[in-house]
């Protein structure tokens, strides 16, 4: 009707000898490096090790020399249990593991832009060093004392290409709004900064025609006086902004053009399309005014000052032949 107790004392006995058994045969294995015919596993596998399967046998020959020898202790109960391999062999395994990781993000700080790290409060700060003590802007005064410390005379060239920068609405005056958005734009928001991004934006302007067009059209909204409503650039202002304007790309005809100006006081001003048509008008004859040709659309100035500059021309020829023949 059951088991009596010699009968668990003689299964006990059995299962001390079938024990001792299996210790002396996995201390075998271990000492001379052979595999059982049938490993079982506590984890399922993709396809599991077969009887007699010798590829199987080769890749645990392997596993086992490349790793170092497991380490065993006996507990109390007499079981047999492994104890973790060496860190040596964990690195050997994980850094494979690790290089196949995805890189992490870097942080917002390491791959925002240069733009994201300018400081707005920094260029009020700058703005207030220059600004007027009575009016919310940058005036003659505040625009020398700027131009002092960019180490600029208020006459270069570089000033009016920071007025251009800026978008200054007219001369001698820079608005808050301008000028920190104007620094915001060059990303930068310091003396050093404006300094260093007037020398880049001077030399690409030689290369860039474009960007000089654009420069050259703002020439002349910058030297009306917007506050009185001015359209037409009076002929003085004028010709300090040529002058200005083409520093660094003087065409051959500026000289003569100014000069001509310059000798007929009655022209007192310069619409804007007389302004915007002289770079065509450079470009199309270059140093020479016989390709000139008065039947195209140029504005009227411009015949009356070919013609001028043509008569002048005809009475050095007449001049010269008089020396000839005397």
């Amino acid at each position: 009707m059951g088991h009596c107790l010699s009968c668990f004392k003689d299964q006990a006995n059995a299962d001390i000898v079938t024990t001792q058994r299996k210790k002396d045969e996995l201390r075998e294995i271990v000492t001379t490096n052979q595999v059982p015919t049938v490993m079982v596993s506590d984890y399922p596998q993709e396809e599991p090790l077969l009887h007699n399967n010798q590829n199987n046998i080769n890749s645990y020959r392997n596993m086992q020399n490349a790793n170092t020898v497991n380490s065993y202790n006996e507990h109390s109960t007499g079981e047999l249990t492994i104890i973790q391999k060496s860190h040596t062999n964990s690195d050997k395994i994980l850094k494979p593991f690790y290089q196949k990781l995805p890189s992490l993000p870097r942080t917002m700080s390491s791959i925002s832009s240069n733009e994201s790290r300018i400081s707005e409060n920094k260029i009020n700060n700058l703005f207030d060093l220059y600004k007027d003590s009575l009016e919310d802007a940058i005036l003659a005064e505040g625009i020398e004392n700027l131009c002092n410390d960019l180490q600029l005379n208020p006459d270069d060239f570089k000033v009016l290409v920071l007025a251009w920068k800026l978008n200054a609405s007219q001369m001698c005056r820079f608005t808050r709004q301008e000028f920190v958005q104007g620094l915001k734009n060059l990303k930068t928001d310091s003396i050093k900064g404006v300094q260093s991004k007037l020398n880049e934006i001077t030399a690409d302007l030689t290369r860039d025609s474009e960007n000089f067009k654009d420069l050259y059209r703002f020439t002349f909204k910058f030297g009306l006086d917007v506050s009185i409503g001015q359209r037409i650039l009076p002929a003085d202002i004028a010709i300090l902004l040529w002058r200005l304007v083409f520093t660094n790309n003087e065409p051959p005809i500026l000289d003569k053009w100014l000069k001509y100006l310059e000798k007929n006081p009655h022209i007192r001003g310069i619409p804007k399309d007389t302004w915007y048509m002289f770079l065509n008008f450079c470009e199309y004859i270059g140093d020479d005014l016989s390709s000139y040709d008065d039947n195209e659309a140029w504005p009227s100035l411009f015949d009356d000052f070919v013609e001028y500059e043509n008569d002048q021309m005809n009475q050095n020829v007449t001049k010269s032949d008089m020396k000839i023949e005397d």
